[in-house]
């Protein structure tokens, strides 16, 4: 066999592309100074790296009715949140990449799953770069008993990895992390975009040939994006973003690509002493402990795929003391903010180019669904008017440029949660009211634009202990 040449070649961070030479722009995702020099190998595989076989894929085409689905094609994996996000469990053959910050819990949650995985009977194998066996049987002690046929290995060959995986014929792999694997054949250090991009490919074609599920662990960049190329993201099958703050205990999974189900849901997690615990009812979750008699509080409803979720929107306004008022924005577009205060001072004469403004959503929750248009200038006007909210009262909706109210989709869905949670009065968009004219279990007020809405959601509730902030109306021009 001839020796495989060695060489450099430039690829690009960002997407993966290959050039002979260095370019300032990438021609393919036109991203500036993304080009890294690295060594790679001219014949690839030249040591055996052979392609694996998928079973059941011929040279021959196959009628759409030929082709059998059975219910054991998914796994459960023991935590309801998690098999939401993915679509209702994991698919047999499936590569999924997750990622998310240092210490939020990637290793607990796959840790978790496997032990889940292993007590209802399933083979698994536990693969750590990262960690020795004494970290992972630390951990494991720390999330409870684990029985059943749950396998450890600490390696970083990835030619070695391949061949326990041949070997034991797992039903699903942990890989932890892949920016520790490397591949002999590719002379680049671990965690390169050639090695991570040939390291992925070598495990999708595993998980194809053999059946076998395989979760990859990925770090992120400062920009909160997997680290590599970008390319990883295309090739595996489900993306799954571990989200929060490691200082806060809740923690929320969402799906930023799946093949095998919606890329809407998200799973709520809750970090305790023995491990990651599911929260089923976010709502109470997220709007628990909101302050009584206090301005600028309201609370909305978000729809994340199916689920409906209740928020509490918290909103601050206080004169500026510079020539410039400052916007903050946590949780929310910081441009969509901006419109919002747009639309508040033309249309509806509130001068909030002289006030500061600080929007924050409680939890930790990132939404960027319209429907919260509404209960975001409703703190704003709470906050502005320092007069409150009535606790009771639940707003959704969108807002346009001409300050109208639009509708938004499931409507009856977030007046069943709110009802569900003890509210009893809704703001919602008029369009939405005719569907809902049979609900009595719940006081229903259908506002056009943003006008109405102000003036039914303050006309009866009780100013605050401090005075008012005086109304500066925006002087008109002739």
């Amino acid at each position: 066999m001839a020796k495989a040449k060695t060489g450099t070649v430039f690829f690009c961070k960002e997407c993966g592309y290959e050039s002979g030479k260095w370019m300032g722009q990438c021609p393919a995702c036109k991203e500036w100074n993304t080009f890294v020099e690295e060594p790679v190998v001219s014949e690839r595989r030249s040591q055996g790296a052979e392609r694996v076989r998928v079973p059941g894929r011929g040279t021959a085409p196959v009628h759409i009715s030929d082709i059998s689905l059975e219910e054991q094609d998914r796994m459960a994996t023991g935590f309801g949140e998690l098999d939401r996000v993915l679509g209702s469990g994991i698919v047999r053959g499936s590569l999924v990449l997750v990622g998310g910050d240092p210490g939020i819990g990637k290793s607990t949650l796959l840790l978790q799953v496997c032990r889940n995985l292993s007590m209802a009977g399933k083979k698994v194998l536990y693969i750590s770069g990262e960690e020795s066996l004494k970290q992972i049987k630390m951990r494991a002690n720390r999330i409870g008993t684990i029985t059943g046929e749950l396998l450890f290995l600490c390696e970083t060959n990835l030619d070695l990895v391949r061949g326990a995986i041949e070997n034991g014929k797992p039903d699903v792999v942990i890989i932890d992390s892949i920016q520790t694997m490397y591949r002999e054949d590719i002379s680049s250090a671990p965690g390169s975009v050639s090695q991570v991009r040939e390291s992925t490919n070598l495990l999708m074609q595993t998980a194809k040939g053999l059946g076998i599920t395989i979760f990859i662990v990925g770090h992120v960049t400062k920009e909160g994006v997997v680290a590599g190329p970008r390319v990883l993201e295309h090739m595996v099958d489900t993306v799954l973003y571990f989200e929060g703050d490691r200082n806060d205990s809740y923690r929320i999974l969402r799906a930023v690509k799946n093949r095998f189900g919606s890329t809407n849901e998200i799973g709520v997690f809750e970090m305790q002493e023995k491990g990651l615990e599911e929260v089923k009812n976010p709502s109470e979750m997220l709007i628990s402990g909101r302050p009584r008699e206090a301005s600028g509080a309201v609370v909305a409803c978000s729809l994340e795929g199916t689920r409906p979720i209740l928020l509490e929107v918290q909103a601050l306004v206080t004169a500026t003391s510079f020539g410039m008022a400052r916007r903050t924005a946590n949780g929310v577009d910081y441009n969509r903010i901006n419109i919002l205060l747009a639309i508040l001072e033309k249309r509806c004469g509130y001068a909030m180019s002289r006030y500061d403004a600080y929007v924050n959503i409680a939890g930790g929750m990132k939404m960027n669904e319209p429907a919260l248009d509404l209960a975001v200038v409703m703190a704003l006007v709470s906050s502005f008017k320092n007069r409150e909210v009535d606790p009771g009262m639940l707003i959704f909706g969108e807002v346009g440029l001409s300050g109208e109210v639009r509708a938004v989709s499931q409507a009856g869905q977030r007046v069943a949660e709110a009802v569900k949670m003890g509210f009893t009065a809704c703001v919602l968009p008029k369009a939405n009211l005719e569907k809902l004219r049979s609900e009595k279990r719940i006081r229903l007020i259908g506002v056009e634009n943003v006008r109405e809405a102000i003036e039914g959601v303050f006309s009866s509730s009780p100013a605050s202990h401090t005075d008012e902030l005086p109304f500066q109306p925006v002087p008109s021009r002739t």
